[in-house]
């Protein structure tokens, strides 16, 4: 195989799936740990979100994703996704994935909150996210244009003449190594462990959105993070995820008197957008009552027959979901926001694209609809690599990169400290006064990484600080972002969020020079 001159980091859904889409050309692709295994997608429970049912449309889809996204969805993006959404999921049924069939064969969708119509494309009730990659991992494997090294964490751009021109990365025993590329993908996904709560894999710490930033990236949204409002709460970190499918068949959510608290908060109740339903949740446990999800009449005897990855998690914890209510509440799950990009998935760093989770598209707003997240992947995973297969003819030529003499340094206590950080002061209800100490206490730890030369700790709070300065700017409350201080959308503010590093940075030092002085 030729040098691959292609460089995707990441080995979720997205990146593999642009791997395979830009075959023949070579690509070389960075996963942070074994395929399969650190990546949000394999984890994902509810499917893929594509209008394929009868009396459904890609209209539909889109006026649902644009509702859900609380006045800030790109309007153009969500039609343009929901209508290439199923010619995406015929490609992962060519790809292998073992999507549900009814007995005529037809595939047999079914419904998650704020959907008006029965469109997620599923596998055995919890398991698609898992069953697709492994399709995706084996068929990657088989491809000679591929070239996989795993377990290698990137950790800083490679950044030439303005542009990205490759990636540093670490591998399993420390040793730091430079990737030169004429075209970089960042697939790299989420932030959920800069929150003390997440159902995130670990691997997911911001970084690529820190050091893309860093590197001169615009960063959209950054505000709006989605806490997923029924993480199994038995102590586990990350903490299993009851799947929003289970609320989609009737199981309701109850506190520990047995009384339903949903339908006197909004007039879908346990099918309210996910925001409303976090804060639900999130009020309850607050208010020491407790928040549970009830199946046991809806799903009942089935439960482990429907719902084998919920019912092994709740099993583990001596919980018989079939026969019990299961202990819930809030966790980080999904960041709307990210690496702004344009339809093509371009950064505004030439030679960088992303996809997945760690882009901003414009197609969640201000709160991503149910399982749109593994739609987006794979529609902006196949725009990337047509257009990165279009463009590499005129990309300049990669060379060597030096590799800087750096140790790697990790910090854990302080990572920890910046997790209660986030989850305390920039988490489901966040307030002026919060936020200033967010950002005070975010720019010591990014000074203390400084200090001790800890990349490490630096991505970590230079993307919690992306997103903490981003909470303190937008002084209303919209989909994800909730400031008790201001409760009310301020029409206003009915639009994107855009903000560089160093704007974050003086938001951070406007906040710290007033307690300074």
């Amino acid at each position: 195989m030729a040098k691959p001159e292609i460089l995707i980091v990441g080995g979720g859904l997205a990146g593999l799936f642009c791997a395979l889409k830009l075959a023949p050309l070579p690509v070389a692709v960075l996963a942070a740990a074994p395929l399969g295994e650190g990546s949000s997608s394999a984890w994902a429970q509810g499917g893929v979100a594509a209008a394929i049912a009868e009396g459904d449309s890609p209209e539909l889809h889109a006026k649902d994703t644009v509702v859900a996204g609380a006045g800030i969805v790109d309007e153009g993006v969500a039609l343009a996704v929901a209508r290439e959404a199923g010619a995406r999921v015929e490609d992962l049924l060519r790809f292998g994935a073992p999507f549900d069939r009814d007995g005529k064969g037809r595939l047999a969708p079914s419904r998650e909150a704020a959907h008006s119509a029965r469109r997620i494309v599923r596998v055995k009730g919890d398991g698609a996210g898992a069953a697709i990659m492994q399709a995706l991992i084996a068929e990657v494997r088989r491809a000679p244009s591929i070239k996989i090294h795993e377990n290698f964490v990137a950790e800083d751009l490679i950044v030439r003449s303005g542009r990205a021109a490759g990636v540093y990365a670490r591998d399993a025993s420390g040793a730091l190594q430079a990737f030169p590329a004429r075209a970089i993908v960042l697939a790299s996904g989420g932030i959920g462990g800069l929150y003390a709560v997440t159902t995130n894999p670990p691997e997911a710490t911001g970084a690529p959105l820190a050091f893309a930033a860093r590197a001169g990236a615009r960063v959209a949204d950054a505000e709006f993070v989605q806490f997923h409002p029924t993480a199994i709460d038995i102590g586990r970190d990350p903490a299993p995820l009851a799947t929003e499918a289970l609320r989609g068949e009737g199981a309701i959510l109850i506190d520990a008197d047995g009384r339903r608290f949903m339908p006197d908060l909004h007039k879908d109740a346990e099918l309210a957008p996910r925001d409303v339903v976090a804060r639900g949740v999130f009020a309850e446990i607050a208010a020491g009552r407790g928040a549970f999800l009830d199946a046991t009449k809806a799903v009942g005897a089935v439960f482990a027959e429907k719902f084998p990855n919920v019912a092994a998690a709740c099993l583990s914890a001596g919980i018989d979901p079939a026969r019990q209510p299961i202990p819930v509440a809030p966790a980080e799950h999904y960041h709307m926001g990210g690496l702004w990009t344009d339809r093509n998935g371009r950064t505004s760093l030439p030679g960088l694209w992303a996809a997945g989770e760690v882009a901003s598209t414009g197609l969640h707003g201000a709160n991503r609809l149910a399982s749109n997240s593994l739609l987006e992947a794979v529609v902006y995973g196949d725009r990337v690599a047509r257009d990165i297969a279009a463009a590499l003819p005129g990309l300049p030529t990669s060379e060597p990169a030096p590799v800087p003499n750096r140790p790697a340094r990790h910090d854990p206590q302080a990572a920890a400290e910046l997790r209660r950080i986030m989850s305390r002061h920039v988490g489901v209800l966040r307030d002026a006064a919060g936020l200033r100490a967010a950002l005070r206490a975010l720019t010591r730890l990014r000074d203390r990484a400084l200090k001790t030369d800890s990349i490490d700790l630096r991505n970590r709070a230079e993307a919690a600080l992306l997103i903490a300065a981003g909470a303190f700017l937008r002084r209303e409350s919209r989909g994800g972002h909730f400031r008790t201080d201001f409760p009310a959308s301020d029409p206003a503010l009915a639009h994107r969020s855009f903000i560089t590093l160093d704007e974050a940075l003086r938001v951070a030092r406007g906040v710290v020079a007033p307690e300074a002085a």
